[in-house]
């Protein structure tokens, strides 16, 4: 993956392309943006030519026209913005719909070293609010800066109709309003852009790993280190915040500076032009007031720079995620001969870490390895690693001859970990996980194989009974099982199960004992971490990563 910047907008300009977000819906939101804008431009000049034709005593059809005028932009305002809203809005959701599923489309797809890599709160983070960044790019940035350039336009149309050279001070006034703001704050917007979207993920992380952990906090007593670690990355948001602000006050300052110095122009322009005869009262009115709606749709600027910097680092992460910026390696056959699984000298670590003890290992086709030792000491990261999901910190793990890839997972090497979610769907889809095109009679058959089919049967829908979220409304046993069966319908020929007895009972571990006879019986190879050592009689061989 090639190294960019965290505001890339190549990056951006793909991901939103990405949305399927056409140019025609962000042209129909600009144009009722440009209308609802337009509208108070309009208010502005009919009211200021109103209010001094008044006193010049014109006749009562003149009023009665220019009243009428005045109520038609002031409801066409509010008319055209809820267009607006409509438009832009529905433009984003439908993109940040079409985004989601390319997103997980492309992550199903993918290498899972990159997700496994990953904190859980993190990649809630990036598939949820990175996500919706992305949306408010179109929302916050590209619609309203075409709306304030259309209605900057039309401002300077009318002055420059009336005075030539208001027009000229207009323009200028409105472009130095846009560019010196934004040219100002780039450099802190990137770096608050950038360090709050950091930020706002790291308090995701930290909350869904105290919640999720919070019986082990509370066995452990670390619960205290658990609540500091979220109110460090809250501050932490806190500062990025504060960060964010600094250059939308710098913004609004100078915008204020030169929304004042536009309208002192515009009035000595208005001023000469009326003694020198070359326009009257009203319409001097009309250049004096035209800065105060035309400086309403550049206030939108500052904050759509704020926002291209966040939805440009937000969608760098989500490229990361996704490795949309890399060409996707061509999938490889799957091998399904008989394969020996060989550990040489394999020592394996998350970065950072201690190296687990090197092991040795040669597993036939249809056999049991099954890895022990204490609790923390790796043996989950040897399963990463075996799933090609991790990659040794020494030695080597070969399949067939071949090194262990990122490329065998998910087709040849699957992993089923502790922690494996339970979707809150029913019972049949949580099984399709595995393999998407399990029909009913084969979901039924993997439920009996692991004892929980007379359990399904009494659930109110039975097989399309619907579980809670994570598997709350399930105990862990039953959940376990779920998750056994589900096992068994993974077709690859290489199985890792980490923990496959935790929460069983004897009758849960007969079960589990059949399923893995089963799957040696078909020829496939299972790897087993295990605390509980009576599972032992069904390895061919065991490791120990304990010194």
């Amino acid at each position: 993956m090639s190294a960019r910047p965290e505001s890339d907008p190549t990056v951006l300009r793909a991901a939103i392309r990405d949305t399927g977000v056409t140019r025609w819906a962000i042209a129909r939101a600009i144009l009722a943006g440009t209308m609802a804008l337009g509208s108070a431009v309009g208010l502005a000049a009919v009211s200021a030519w109103l209010i001094a034709k008044a006193a010049q005593m014109p006749s009562p059809a003149d009023v009665a026209l220019a009243a009428t005028v005045v109520r038609f932009f002031g409801i066409s305002r509010g008319v055209f913005r809820y267009v607006e809203r409509l438009a832009s809005h529905d433009a984003a959701l439908r993109g940040v719909v079409t985004l989601r599923e390319r997103a997980y489309d492309r992550l199903a797809r993918s290498g899972a070293r990159t997700v496994l890599g990953l904190r859980r709160g993190d990649i809630v983070a990036r598939m949820g609010a990175d996500l919706d960044a992305i949306g408010d790019a179109v929302v916050r940035a590209v619609i309203p800066v075409g709306v304030a350039v259309t209605v900057s336009a039309i401002a300077v149309a009318i002055a420059g109709a009336l005075i030539p050279l208001a027009g000229l001070a207009l323009g200028v006034a409105l472009i130095l309003a846009g560019v010196v703001p934004a040219v100002l704050t780039a450099r802190s917007a990137r770096i608050a852009a950038v360090a709050g979207t950091r930020a706002r993920a790291e308090v995701t992380a930290a909350a869904l790993s105290a919640m999720d952990g919070a019986a082990e906090h509370r066995v452990w007593g670390t619960l205290d280190e658990a609540d500091a670690a979220l109110a460090g990355a809250d501050r932490d948001a806190e500062h990025a915040h504060e960060l964010a602000a600094r250059p939308a006050a710098w913004a609004a300052g100078a915008q204020a500076l030169f929304q004042g110095l536009a309208v002192i122009a515009l009035v000595a322009l208005g001023v000469l032009a009326v003694r020198s005869g070359d326009l009257d009262g009203p319409s001097a009115a009309v250049v004096a007031l035209l800065p105060l709606a035309a400086f309403e749709a550049m206030g939108a600027v500052p904050a759509a720079v704020q926002q291209y910097f966040r939805s440009a680092a937000a969608a760098r992460r989500l490229a990361e995620l996704t490795a949309e910026d890399a060409p996707e390696p061509a999938a490889p056959a799957r091998m399904t001969g008989a394969s020996s699984l060989v550990l040489d000298g394999l020592s394996v670590a998350w970065p950072g870490a201690e190296p687990t003890r090197p092991v040795t290992a040669t597993v036939d086709a249809g056999a049991v390895l099954a890895v022990v030792g204490r609790s923390g000491v790796g043996k989950t990261t040897l399963l990463t690693t075996l799933a090609g999901a991790l990659p040794p910190a020494a030695g080597t793990a070969t399949l067939g001859g071949t090194e262990v890839s990122p490329a065998l997972t998910g087709t040849t090497i699957a992993m089923t970990a502790e922690d494996a979610h339970v979707f809150g769907t029913t019972v049949l889809e949580n099984l399709r996980v595995a393999r998407g095109d399990v029909t009913e009679d084969e979901a039924w058959v993997a439920l009996a194989l692991v004892g929980l089919d007379a359990w399904v049967r009494g659930l109110p829908a039975g097989i399309h009974t619907e579980l809670g979220p994570g598997g709350r409304t399930v105990s862990g046993g039953e959940r376990r099982r779920l998750l056994l069966a589900r096992t068994s319908l993974v077709p690859a020929p290489v199985l890792l199960i980490d923990e496959p007895a935790e929460h069983l009972d004897d009758s849960g571990a007969s079960a589990l004992r059949a399923m893995v006879s089963r799957m040696t019986a078909e020829g496939r190879t299972v790897v087993l971490v295990t605390h509980d050592l009576s599972l032992l009689d069904l390895a061919d061989a065991v490791v120990s990563l304990d010194d």
